[in-house]
């Protein structure tokens, strides 16, 4: 079976088995490749991690990918300590896919998160039209939004 492009990229870059990145979670969808509302949840999951490598802050963490919902969630140590005292894991962002694009006024889309930890809620930062969108957003982090 040929391996799609990115995946091909993931195996290259991913962390051995058991390692740091996303281990999808624990509601049955994480690295099944079960189909979901028409998403192939571990494909994303893969993209997230990958995407992850390429960000600028905070390079000599670990983040993982978790399903949350019926998203993902982006966890990693806080070294800065801003948040955790103790420099334990902190959430750092949401992914959620709004809708598959089959429905009539429901196209598909992303919304990212970051994680307000003052008030315990996540908030909403971009509604993004593709995965893509959301992790360059997520990457770059140009107000410190995500990566604190």
């Amino acid at each position: 079976m040929p391996q799609v492009p990115e995946m091909a990229a993931a195996s290259r870059t991913r962390k051995p088995s058991g390692g740091r990145l996303g281990d999808g979670g624990g509601n049955g969808h994480g690295s099944s490749g079960s189909l979901v509302g028409g998403h192939v949840y571990v494909l994303d999951r893969v993209r997230i991690e990958v995407a992850l490598e390429a960000r600028s802050r905070y390079k000599y963490v670990h983040p993982r990918v978790l399903r949350e919902g019926l998203g993902w969630k982006v966890v990693s140590p806080n070294c800065s300590r801003n948040v955790d005292a103790e420099g334990g894991d902190i959430d750092i962002a949401w992914l959620v896919p709004t809708g598959d694009g089959t429905e009539p006024g429901r196209p598909s889309g992303w919304l990212l998160h970051a994680r307000d930890h003052g008030q315990g809620c996540w908030q909403l930062k971009l509604r993004a039209a593709t995965l893509a969108e959301a992790l360059a957003q997520l990457v770059s982090d140009p107000n410190r939004s995500f990566w604190q």
